[in-house]
């Protein structure tokens, strides 16, 4: 076959779910709903955080991290699906493909990172709480975050320079609704064996110790929790995890069983793809939203305060 270097004029074609004619519109509404929640819930968080003394602690600290991450995701994927799925022009140009690309493996390795990173922090709270403000102290939340965002941004610098090197034959087209790297390499006329290595082996910390570290951690919550002499401590206890734990299972497990099976059907990929690209970063301040305390009391305080302004300003 005919091949050639990527080329920034070139262009990419994204079939996304065109063997599901039929699903095209319902699936826009759906994704364009979706879109707008996930801006709307992940940026409240933020700004509530900001606002709100109450929330500027670790645990909250965290949040936004994964919030920013959220959008990241979903800024990254949407309008293009949303593109895609409105119009027939299913064409994504080379630079544009390898930018979505580098910044959806930089914002799925970090998250992976910081979720563990939050999975420490709960253990802290729950089985050092009179030596939590003195661990989790604002410079060691800043050094865990930061952490977290570079050995993402390792992983998709060495992704992105990997397959930008890569020789792309004249049939450039991707059986997926966006530039995945493992999608992208496959399209690939010359050898393969460094990008598929280098994806490999950041599974090790980003699929395996990232969740490794997460179950030990919850090992440890577990037992201390077991140890509280009443009930409704450790209720309270549990309540403290249990946001956090559903968040885990929404995104490793549609991540571990997509990218763990050596084969798997295209349009099995592309769903569990959607749910982990646009479901879950709209479930995520759902999440944390309607089981917190505090984001809910945040929000009466600020509601409350907007409408005594409104009563002065009628005044």
């Amino acid at each position: 076959m005919e091949k050639e270097n990527v080329s920034f004029s070139n262009t990419f074609v994204l079939l996304g779910f065109s063997e599901f004619p039929w699903l095209k519109r319902p699936l826009f509404a759906v994704v364009l709903v979706s879109y707008i929640l996930t801006l709307l819930g992940n940026s409240s968080i933020v700004l509530l955080s900001l606002v709100d003394p109450r929330l500027q602690t670790p645990m909250y600290f965290f949040l936004d991290n994964l919030s920013l991450l959220d959008l990241s995701i979903t800024c990254t994927i949407v309008p293009q699906l949303l593109a895609n799925l409105w119009g027939p022009d299913k064409t994504i140009t080379s630079l544009g493909c390898i930018t979505q690309s580098y910044l959806f493996c930089l914002a799925a390795s970090t998250e992976c990172a910081l979720l563990a990173m939050m999975a420490i922090d709960r253990y802290v709270a729950i089985c050092r709480p009179l030596q939590y403000t003195l661990i989790m102290r604002p410079w060691v939340c800043v050094q865990m975050a930061a952490a977290s965002w570079a050995s993402g941004l390792a992983n998709a610098l060495l992704q992105a320079i990997l397959t930008h090197q890569l020789p792309f034959c004249v049939q450039r087209t991707l059986t997926h609704f966006f530039c995945e790297m493992s999608v992208l390499i496959k399209l690939a006329c010359g050898d393969t064996t460094a990008n598929e290595l280098a994806l490999t082996l950041m599974t090790i910390p980003f699929g395996m110790v990232a969740p490794l570290m997460i179950i030990i951690s919850y090992s440890f919550i577990a037992r201390a929790v077991l140890k509280l002499p009443s009930a409704e401590g450790r209720r309270k206890a549990l309540s403290t995890c249990s946001s956090h734990l559903l968040v885990v299972t929404m995104y490793f497990g549609p991540g571990m069983y997509l990218y763990l099976q050596p084969s798997s059907k295209s349009s099995q990929a592309k769903f569990t793809s959607f749910f982990y690209c646009i479901i879950t970063p709209l479930l995520n301040p759902l999440i944390y939203t309607l089981r917190n305390k505090d984001v809910q009391t945040a929000w009466k305080r600020i509601l409350r305060s907007q409408s005594g302004v409104k009563s002065l300003k009628a005044r």
